[in-house]
Parts: C-alpha cells; structure tokens; sequence
C-alpha cells in the first residue's frame, strides 16, 4: 500500500529574508568597537540614498549594573518617547526573528556586529589578533561577500581560503574605505528588485454596467492595451482578474488571479505580493483610456526603491494615485498589516506609509471612466485624438 505524505501546510513564496532584512551584512573578524567604525563609515556615505540601520549588542558586564528605563522598571513592557529630531522605543521583551523582521521592514540595508549576531551575508575582516575568535565563528561564515586585510595580515587566513564560495570574493585592505562603500553601492543596485506589470481587470463594473476592461479605445481590449504598455517596461506582465475571468483572457497573456478575494486592487496587489513576494509590481488600473508610454516611463524612470511605493499625485484631489504605482516588495507586510486593522484602500494605505509622489506631467492620463458619463466624455477626446480607434 503506498500512502501519499500528508501536508500540513499549503505551498507558500517566501521572501528572501535574513535574519533582520533582506539586504544584510555582517562584519566579523574585528573588535566591535572597530566594527561600529567600519558601520558608521559604510551608513555615512549611503544614507543619502538608502535607509540604513546598524544592529548590535551591549556586553553583559557593560549591562551588570544598569537600570531599565522609569517605566520599563514600574513594569511597562515598553515606552515611546518622541525626541523631536529622533525617536526612542524601550521594550521590556523579548523579539524572535519573525518580529524582528518587522520592525526593519522599512530598511535598505542592515549592517550587524558579526560578534553578536548572525546574517545572511558577511564581510569578514582578517585581523592576526583577532584570529582565532574568527575561528570559532566559523559556521557563521555561510556567505562571505567581501573580505578585508587589517594592517597586521598580509594575506587571508588559511582556514579562510578552505571555502569554496569565496574564489570569486573581492579582497581589499581595511583602509580602503572607497573600495568598500563602492562594493556595498554595487551590492545595492543588485538588489533593487524586478519590476512586474499587472493590469487590474477583476472588477466587476458595477458603476459602469459593463466590463470595463473590454472596451476597445485603442482597437483592442483596454486591458490588453495595458498589457502591451508595460510589456515594455516590466520583466514580466500579469492580467489580474477574478477565478471566473480567466477563462475569458487571452492565452496570450499571462493571468494572476486573485487569492484575497472580495478586497478589489487592495486583494489584487497582495495576490501579485502573495505570488512573488521579491517582486516590485507597477499596478494600472484598466480603466484609465488616456493613459500613454510615456507616463509609465516617468514613474519607472523615478523610481524611489527606498519608499514603500512610488505613485503620481492625483490632479483632483492631491493625494498619491494608487491605482498607477510602484509597490515595492516592502510594502507587502505593511499592506498586510493594513488590513488587519481594517483597512483594504489602497489610498490610504499609500497616504500613511512611506510613499515617493511625482507630479504628473499631462493630468489627462490620470482620468478614469466608471460611469457611462465618463464613457461618453473620453470616447470624445478619443475620437479627436484618433478618430478611428474609439469604439
């Protein structure tokens, strides 16, 4: 009798997380007053452009003697203090890695003290005094990406050049700060994550009376038209619709159904999330006729990997416009949670994270059509723009 193994838990994409984050380093090799150097020196010349953090531990003898904070010691299990130019958590608990996770969603890059924790990555100083404490943190070395010289090694440690994944890794003296920032600057840029397309074609049109989606106003399907839009900007472009929608698409076209169901864009831009989570997603809506090349081309060419999400400001009512944005793979956990607390709009989820706003350059791109009013009034400039392509 052959039994099939019985799963507990469904196939789920997972991020490609570390132990904080998923661009981090740690240093290791060195005294961790010399690593916090090192930092400051890395997170000085990046911050400009990237969200950095530095992560690291106090010795416990440094700890004996000292006290909790006033209110952690009356037994809160934390406090918030806003110092105006900077802002201070205590927390009296403990936090695993899922927790951690969260707490630096919003960094580019996490640097970590090598001496007190472990990360995905490492850049490991070669350090004669500090050489046989290195040795010791050998099964942490699972990703070395940079190797330094300290001014009494001429060369890398033999148990060292035993790893085979390390042929390839850039060697450089420990005083050669600008090879060092430029190696971490490269590593930034090839961490800026693929941009996928989705057309948002699952709606169900109710204010309009028809499918939006398949109306022709450049002689094909609009949600089609989109496609082929952003097929020249993404790596990969999804039709997002309903489960009884795809049957109804083009095999041409690549479809993405809704997972979270009954939340409209806000359950389409977390199916596409849910699929590939490392994956940036430019979300159109299809209902957005005079939409043109060009205005892609300025969201994507501006870009702000650093944000939550990039959107352009909306003529009518100043807000960012969500349904013509960059999400970044970033903003996945912070949608979620979102919508734990109740909310599905895309809108105010752009208004209260993190979110680059550019102006747009030709307002009329923005107009959407829900209405058959709307209809009526777009298929007008269309046909005056093109009269032989509005239907």
């Amino acid at each position: 009798m052959i039994s099939k193994e019985h799963k507990k838990h469904s196939d789920l994409a997972k991020p490609s997380y570390g132990k904080f984050n998923r661009n981090e380093w740690a240093i290791v090799g060195m005294q961790c007053s010399n690593i916090k150097l090192l930092a400051d020196k890395i997170i000085t010349a990046l911050s400009s452009q990237y969200k950095c953090t530095y992560v690291d531990a106090k010795h416990s003898m440094e700890n004996e003697n000292a006290l909790l904070p006033p209110h952690l010691e009356s037994g809160a299990m934390a406090s918030y203090v806003d110092h105006i130019n900077y802002h201070q958590f205590n927390f009296n608990k403990e936090y695993n890695d899922f927790q951690l996770r969260q707490l630096l969603n919003d960094a580019d890059i996490v640097l970590v003290n090598g001496n007190h924790f472990q990360a995905k990555s490492q850049v490991v100083v070669i350090d004669e005094t500090k050489k046989e404490s290195l040795k010791k943190r050998t099964e942490q070395l699972t990703n070395i990406e940079l190797i330094l010289l300290a001014d009494n090694a001429p060369d890398v440690f033999d148990f060292i050049k035993d790893f085979p994944s390390i042929k390839n890794t850039p060697v450089y003296k420990l005083d050669e700060t600008s090879k060092i920032i430029d190696f971490f600057k490269a590593k930034m840029q090839e961490s800026i994550p693929l941009l996928n397309g989705l057309v948002l074609a699952g709606g169900r049109s109710k204010r309009m009376g028809f499918d939006k989606g398949t109306i022709q106003w450049h002689a094909k399907e609009q949600q089609y038209y989109v496609a082929d839009l952003l097929k020249e900007l993404c790596e990969t472009v999804f039709i997002s619709c309903r489960s009884d929608q795809q049957k109804e698409i083009d095999t041409n076209y690549s479809t993405l159904t809704d997972t979270f169901i009954d939340l409209g864009p806000y359950g389409a831009i977390l199916s596409a999330f849910r699929a590939q989570p490392d994956k940036a997603s430019l979300i159109v809506a299809c209902d957005l006729p005079l939409l043109d090349l060009s205005t892609l081309q300025h969201l994507k060419e501006h870009r702000n990997i650093s944000s939550m999400a990039t959107a352009f400001e909306s003529p009518y009512n100043h807000f960012p416009e969500p349904l013509i944005t960059i999400w970044e793979p970033k903003s996945y956990p912070v949608l979620l949670s979102f919508l734990s607390q109740g909310i599905n709009c895309p809108g105010k989820a752009l208004r209260n994270m993190d979110t680059a706003v550019l102006k747009i350059q030709n307002p009329e791109t923005l107009m959407n059509v829900n209405t058959p009013e709307d209809f009526e009034k777009v298929q007008h400039i269309i046909q005056t723009m093109h009269p032989h392509h509005a239907k």
